[in-house]
């Protein structure tokens, strides 16, 4: 079992206050603000949830290391769970900004503009579920997230992909940094568009039938492997429409 440093050391006004849902509130106030964070005999020195007014959104999460001092945040949606704003800071003054900010319903580009140091994942807020809007949000957060990853493969085969209008009207969406598709947004992904493209690191992309299946072929660019994987789409795809849990 591995051994951490004691909570006390790491975050001592935390442990002063009895649980990080606590300090928040006793952060807050003191830069004038009221944080209504709920604070139980169970709130722990680890991590919180702050609330929001804004209804499509779940609670803020806030988190501590074990390991180091340091706080992280995530932001999601309520009909999906995804990650809307993200980040991680020492300063717990920027957190508590962040979450009075949450709480209070700022849009997610005023978030940054209270406390630097959170990060938007691309996404945006389609509080109606509209399927259109959730394929646009998800390929922004894809392409976001490439371009901030350390991989030119990967990066060039979400562009390609984005490039490619059949591609582009579908779901996007990853397992282990492979791309594949639906017709259907999350909560529930279709199984129809069985191409998955696998980006290599130095060496060729792989396509093949769904993620672990038959082997189309591999290419030695992003738009190669692109258009091989367009080429084995059904002929004739349904337009997008929400995955609810009781679709087929």
């Amino acid at each position: 079992m591995p051994t951490y440093p004691d909570a006390a050391v790491l975050y001592p006004e935390v442990a002063a206050a009895g649980s990080l849902a606590a300090a928040l509130r006793v952060v807050a106030a003191r830069q004038g603000l009221s944080l209504p964070v709920p604070v139980t005999a169970s709130s722990s020195l680890y991590g919180a949830g702050v609330p929001t007014i804004v209804e499509h959104r779940e609670a803020l999460e806030v988190s501590a290391s074990r390991v180091e001092r340091r706080w992280f945040i995530c932001g999601r949606e309520r009909d999906l769970g995804l990650a809307l704003v993200e980040g991680n800071t020492v300063d717990l003054a920027q957190v508590v900004r962040a979450a009075q900010a949450w709480h209070d319903g700022a849009s997610l580009t005023e978030i940054p503009e209270a406390a630097p140091f959170v990060k938007l994942t691309g996404r945006f807020e389609v509080p109606d579920r509209d399927p259109a809007r959730l394929v646009e949000s998800e390929w922004r957060h894809l392409r976001r997230e490439a371009a901030e990853v350390d991989w030119p493969e990967y990066s060039a085969l979400i562009e390609s992909a984005y490039a490619e209008p059949r591609l582009r009207q579908l779901y996007p969406f990853t397992s282990h940094w492979s791309l594949r598709f639906s017709t259907t947004t999350r909560p529930r992904l279709s199984h129809d568009v069985l191409v998955c493209l696998h980006p290599g690191q130095g060496k060729d992309f792989t396509i093949t039938m769904g993620y672990m299946g038959q082997e189309i072929g591999k290419t030695a660019t992003a738009e190669e492997a692109v258009s091989l994987a367009v080429s084995n789409l059904p002929a004739d795809l349904p337009p997008v429409r929400y995955g609810s849990a009781e679709s087929s």
